[in-house]
């Protein structure tokens, strides 16, 4: 009885892949398959690689770029502010179509609660514990830093393009990539794979999967990489513990928000140094 009760339970282990087990909904037990997984993930990748070309292409056609070749379109759509600009203001629909998306998987389309089968509570998480993982991670993100200063990369190039593009990836790193980004990864992805390959290899699965997709706009700053690889696990092990998906999406909105911050009022925080500097004030 043993043996064709294991036979039974192995022989359904593929099936997981493509079929959600029974028994009731939770986010460890979600109405989706790993296959299902994939193909959102899959289709979160398609749309921040379409949308914003779709966006640029009237710029394109209207500034004249468009007839003189390939390697001319893609110069002018990598350092022209305004391509930049438009480019990075797309990827919010493109998070918001990617959110649709994982709805209708998460749910069955309306068929059961987006809240249950993602797990939208704290999961015994509790203030202080974001507080400790927030600054022991920057101490080692600032140690990695001082060792290993950050070399220029794409988004440092889309950073210094111009002021609007600041504050356009300000809002959407604060406000739209955090969520979205953990209920494709933390949410949907891990849940079906916990159930199908087991909790150490979706960990697995899902940290090194976020920072791949993050190597091409990081690839030349290989301490950057290393630290988002830091970040995923922290965040999956946080859905791993919590077995919900809010801690994840409160840390990973409190690391990119404060970085936000930062990005917003450095001009400002630059120019009160200069002038407190030429004042004096530092010696007072």
């Amino acid at each position: 009885m043993d043996i064709d009760q294991q036979h039974i339970s192995e022989s359904d282990v593929p099936a997981q892949l493509f079929e959600p087990a029974s028994g009731p909904v939770s986010p460890n037990n979600p109405p989706w398959g790993s296959w299902a997984a994939l193909g959102t993930w899959a289709f979160s990748v398609m749309m921040i690689m379409l949308v914003p070309a779709l966006f640029l292409a009237p710029y394109l056609i209207t500034s004249g770029v468009m007839n003189q070749g390939s390697e001319k379109v893609s110069e002018f759509a990598t350092n022209d502010p305004t391509a930049i600009v438009v480019q990075m203001l797309a990827i919010i629909p493109a998070h918001l179509l990617t959110l649709a998306f994982a709805w209708a998987v998460a749910t069955r389309l309306g068929r059961y609660s987006f809240r249950e089968t993602l797990g939208f509570s704290t999961g015994g998480v509790r203030w202080w514990h974001y507080a400790l993982l927030f600054v022991g991670f920057f101490i080692l993100a600032g140690i990695v830093g001082l060792y290993f200063p950050e070399t220029e990369n794409e988004l440092i190039r889309i950073l210094k393009s111009s002021r609007a593009a600041v504050f356009v990836v300000a809002f959407m790193a604060t406000f739209t990539a955090p969520i979205v980004e953990e209920v494709i990864y933390r949410g949907v992805l891990y849940s079906a794979l916990q159930r199908s390959i087991g909790i150490p290899a979706a960990v697995v699965a899902v940290t090194l999967i976020f920072s791949m997709v993050h190597v091409p706009q990081y690839w030349e700053s290989p301490q950057t990489i290393a630290l988002l690889t830091l970040l995923s696990l922290i965040l999956t092990l946080l859905r791993v513990f919590s077995g919900n998906l809010l801690p994840p999406i409160i840390f990973h909105t409190l690391v990119n928000g404060v970085q936000s911050a930062v990005l917003i009022l450095e001009p400002y925080a630059r120019t009160f140094s200069d002038q407190s500097a030429s004042s004096g004030l530092f010696f007072q």
